[in-house]
């Protein structure tokens, strides 16, 4: 008999982790993929998630969907938004489209995940679990085995491929047995409770609502949104300074030609982007901000450098200058 395969929605965290334990634990080959929206977590998590699925016995595949996601969710999601910029329901639903094509390309039987019924109450009750199911044609092949005997049994476990009784009943926000099973598996390493989708953050919401209303997101947009302070100054145009070294060097390795890339000459300061078809007022303001976040002194007048020109500056007294012009700090 050809042993059964299943497709893991794996996000690296612990309760993805231990319900690919769990089914690997009964003979199952299991592929982790990690569905990319470019939304993620600004960390580089690969060898974090790698080493998850090395330790439980799990390949890892990287599904990229962001232009996907952009195109059929973000922007008119069926059922709405949460309390920010984000599309649960229905990025939910779309993952598990994405799951399901490739457990038909892969040649598995079935799908498994790390949800835990009424860990979440907004996104995981009875009612939104149910949901995203019918939105992507995946109800009987999704199996949760975390929360698996508190709800209908599978596919996987009326034909047998699984034994429901190995399965767990979590249910709640409480951790406690995720970490006896922690303990029982000898898992290292693994990452508490946080971070997750950027659309769920409050400030990056703002940022998002802020870019709709002057351009047209793209997916190119997409890792400008996720470093730095962002501005929107006078005459329309959009500003975004770096907060530290690490920022400043995402910022310095965009691409994108809706910008220009501005740095300070002779002077250590913040590497900062700004839109190209600025106006010169808005051009001279940038100019002040950015220097604002420099260890300058008040009228000191410093060099900046753009792509095709240099242009002299002073910075702004205060920093409370600039706070009409802060979509979010």
């Amino acid at each position: 008999m050809e042993k059964i395969k299943a497709i893991a929605l794996f996000s690296g965290g612990l309760d993805s982790t231990l319900a690919m334990k769990l089914i690997i634990d009964q003979g199952i080959d299991v592929l982790a993929i990690n569905i990319n929206t470019g939304f993620g977590s600004t960390k580089d998590r690969l060898e974090h998630m790698q080493s998850m699925c090395n330790q439980v016995g799990a390949e890892l595949k990287i599904i990229d969907i962001e232009s996907e996601f952009l195109q059929d969710v973000l922007f008119d999601p069926k059922h709405g938004y949460g309390k920010n910029f984000n599309p649960c329901i229905d990025c939910h639903a779309k993952m598990f489209t994405v799951a399901k094509r490739v457990m038909e390309s892969e040649g598995a039987s079935f799908l498994i995940s790390g949800e835990v019924l009424g860990q979440r109450p907004m996104s995981q009750n009875r009612d939104a679990m149910q949901m995203v199911l019918d939105e992507s044609n995946c109800d009987g092949l999704l199996l949760r085995p975390l929360s698996a005997k508190a709800l209908a049994p599978t596919i996987a476990e009326i034909n047998g491929w699984v034994d429901r009784d190995r399965l767990e009943e979590i249910v709640g926000r409480s951790r406690d047995r995720q970490l006896e099973l922690v303990k029982e598996i000898g898992l290292e390493n693994f990452e508490s409770p946080g971070g997750g989708c950027l659309l769920t953050d409050e400030n990056f919401a703002k940022k998002m609502f802020d870019f709709i209303k002057y351009d047209v997101f793209e997916v190119r947009d997409i890792p400008v949104m996720k470093y730095g302070r962002h501005l929107r100054l006078p005459d329309g145009a959009k500003l975004v300074v770096g907060r530290n070294k690490d920022e400043n060097a995402h910022l310095q390795n965009i691409v994108n030609d809706k910008y220009c890339h501005i740095k300070i000459v002779a002077l250590p300061g913040p590497h900062s982007l700004l839109s190209k078809n600025a106006t010169k007022a808005d051009k001279e303001l940038a100019a002040k901000i950015i220097l604002t976040y420099c260890k300058t002194k008040e009228g000191e007048v410093c060099t900046l450098a753009s792509e095709n020109e240099e242009f002299k500056a002073t910075p702004f007294r205060s920093r409370d200058e600039i706070k009409p012009y802060a979509v979010m700090q």
